[in-house]
């Protein structure tokens, strides 16, 4: 983490650059987790209910795809700026975690719930579609406050 922290480019990001790149992350976060959350809430059947899932999924989650790298490339700057203090935080452990149960869920709805889409991709989603959809706002808002917790945490 030293010689991580260390680099020419690290150095650069805490000195001069880290205001830039966090605001950055910020705003691609608020993408990522708006675009993450009408598709979710369709999932619970909550909203956009006049429109199929796979077309509100297919017109969204490429920005969300988008506003994702974004994130990782700042919060990876970032963390680079940093990586000392942060590779001991809890806060920044626990929004890592939660970041690979967002993927583990977001896999299993992708290969698991939604084989069977076309039954239900104008209707109701069924009980495994609206768990994944509840579990993903539910991690989404932790990863959200777990960040916030890093800056205060430090």
């Amino acid at each position: 983490m030293q010689w991580l922290q260390g680099t020419a480019l690290a150095a650069a990001v805490a000195e001069v650059w880290f205001p830039r790149v966090e605001c950055l992350h910020v705003i691609a976060m608020a993408m990522l987790a708006g675009t993450i959350f009408i598709v979710d809430t369709r999932l619970l059947g909550l909203t956009s209910r006049e429109h199929s899932f796979r077309y509100l999924s297919e017109r969204l989650l490429p920005w969300t795809w988008v506003a994702f790298t974004v994130s990782v490339l700042t919060g990876s700057l970032m963390f680079m700026s940093n990586a000392t203090g942060y590779y001991g935080n809890s806060a920044f452990r626990l929004k890592m975690l939660l970041l690979v149960l967002a993927g583990l869920n977001m896999l299993y709805f992708q290969f698991v719930t939604f084989r069977g889409v076309a039954a239900w991709d104008h209707g109701h989603p069924p009980v495994r579609a609206r768990l994944a959809g509840l579990a993903s706002v539910g991690i989404w808002c932790t990863v959200i406050a777990s960040g916030r917790w890093i800056g205060f945490s430090l």
